[in-house]
């Protein structure tokens, strides 16, 4: 930001120069041009009297003197003619004298007598100033004056304001640089400290408050409204990580008491009740499940880890392998194919879980005699299929929703896996989306990072419930929707 504030400042200084110096050199150069042909006009109409009288006297042999002394005196070009157009005296070195230069047309003019001031091009491809004068006395003519000037010293007084100009407003950009920089140094320093101490709190501990003591008002009250901000987020995310790390504990006693008293009830009870109480004790189950899940989605929510390289290729045969006893037992089929994919980016253990869960939805819905392919395609993504009921395209839309279950679902699940799922996608930098089997089915269409990617920065994620390896797959608890 310092440095868009700086250009900025720059920017507008070069604004308010370039609209003052350019047209100051412009009005200079036009003034310095109308200047010389002044000049020129007023030194013409006084050799042209000078030549007039030599010429009235019959004092033709001054002539080449007077031009001469002129033309070495201020670098100019004349030349006389008499009243027919001859040229009487040249100044210039090679002179030719006795031709006629009466079909020219400002010596045309000029023994019309009518004064000529233009600018021309001169023999030898130069811009000059020519003032032709008629020498006269009254209504005679007597003779012609041209006097020729070369532009380039007017030239060069011209762009020696420029450069005096360009010179001037250098100095003053640098003046201008040097407090702009001064001043958004003092502007972005709070600034500087706020985004310091928010990737602090991004990383979950907030260790130095931003600089409220320097800056704007505004940006100091910002400053100070962060700390706030962030003391109370940091006491808030304490107390619920305390929660996550304390409930469980504190709720699987009585739910496992429960559990424990329903089940002694049976002998006592009528066999007609024994449904009943199964019922109830798999509610129970399923309270149970939902608690943890629930505790391992705080934990993970307030959890905070960076993606490291794992290979997809290795933890999914050890998946597969685990859960192909358990697949047998329900006659389905586990089915690894396309080619090997590589590392992928994930927060540790989050590749194992978010597998898991796919495959146990997976494994609740599927058939007997179907087969449940785990498909890799180039570019890290995996697809995991069922030949089960699927899903339509609402229940699709709803499928990440906390403890949604749909309407037709006739299984136990918590409602707590996709979200569960979801999430360690995200902080993992990959993408979840679930599509149609082909035929009949779901196909959750995973997408990761490859490894050979840039190095991801620090994202939220379930280090501590990620880290935790499933021990099999008879312990996972995730429900599908």
């Amino acid at each position: 930001m310092t440095r868009r504030l700086l250009l900025s400042y720059l920017a507008l200084a070069v604004l308010v120069l370039a609209g003052l110096e350019i047209p100051l050199g412009y009005i200079y150069a036009r003034g310095e041009t109308a200047r010389a042909s002044q000049d020129v006009e007023r030194d013409a109409s006084m050799l042209a009297e000078v030549a007039e009288e030599n010429i009235e006297k019959g004092q033709l042999a001054a002539l080449p003197d007077v031009v001469s002394d002129y033309a070495t005196r201020t670098g100019g070009h004349v030349v006389v003619t008499d009243k027919q157009g001859i040229v009487l005296a040249d100044s210039a070195p090679a002179a030719r004298t006795g031709i006629s230069l009466s079909a020219q047309p400002d010596i045309a003019r000029a023994l019309a007598n009518q004064p000529t001031v233009t600018t021309t091009t001169d023999s030898a491809g130069r811009d000059v100033l020519s003032a032709t004068m008629p020498g006269s006395s009254g209504t005679t003519i007597r003779g012609t004056l041209r006097l020729t000037y070369p532009l380039d010293q007017v030239s060069t007084r011209v762009h020696q304001i420029w450069g005096a100009l360009a010179l001037a407003g250098a100095c003053v950009l640098a003046a201008v640089a040097l407090i702009a920089f001064s001043l958004a140094r003092w502007i972005t320093r709070p600034l500087r400290t706020l985004e310091a101490a928010t990737a602090q709190l991004a990383e979950g501990q907030l260790t130095t408050p931003p600089d409220a003591s320097a800056g704007p008002p505004e940006l100091r009250r910002l400053a100070n409204s962060f700390t706030h901000t962030a003391t109370r987020l940091q006491h808030l995310l304490k107390a619920q990580q305390a929660f996550a790390s304390e409930a469980s504990h504190q709720l699987k006693t009585p739910l496992t008491g429960l559990r424990l008293r329903l089940e002694n009830f049976e002998p006592y009870l009528d066999p007609r009740a024994h449904g009943s109480l199964e019922e109830a004790v798999g509610e129970v189950e399923r309270l149970g499940r939902m608690v943890q899940g629930l505790l391992a989605l705080a934990r993970l929510e307030n959890a905070a880890t960076t993606p490291e390289p794992v290979d997809l290729d290795t933890v999914l045969a050890d998946r597969v392998a685990m859960w192909e006893s358990l697949a047998a037992e329900q006659y389905v089929a586990l089915d690894i194919t396309g080619p090997p994919v590589g590392s992928v980016w994930a927060i540790p253990g989050a590749l194992e879980q978010i597998i898991d869960n796919l495959l146990a939805n997976a494994l609740r819905v599927s058939p007997p005699s179907t087969t449940i392919t785990l498909q890799r395609v180039p570019g890290a993504e995996l697809h995991v299929v069922d030949q089960g009921p699927g899903m339509n395209a609402a229940d699709r839309e709803r499928a990440f929703d906390r403890f949604w279950r749909s309407s037709d679902a006739h299984h136990d699940g918590t409602g707590l896996g996709l979200p569960i799922v979801r999430h360690l996608i995200h902080a993992s930098g990959g993408t979840i989306t679930l599509h149609p089997a082909p035929g009949t089915g779901l196909d959750a269409h995973i997408h990761l990072r490859p490894a050979a990617a840039r190095t991801p920065g620090p994202r939220s994620g379930g280090e501590e419930f990620g880290a935790r390896r499933a021990s099999g797959p008879r312990a996972q608890t995730a429900g599908r929707p």
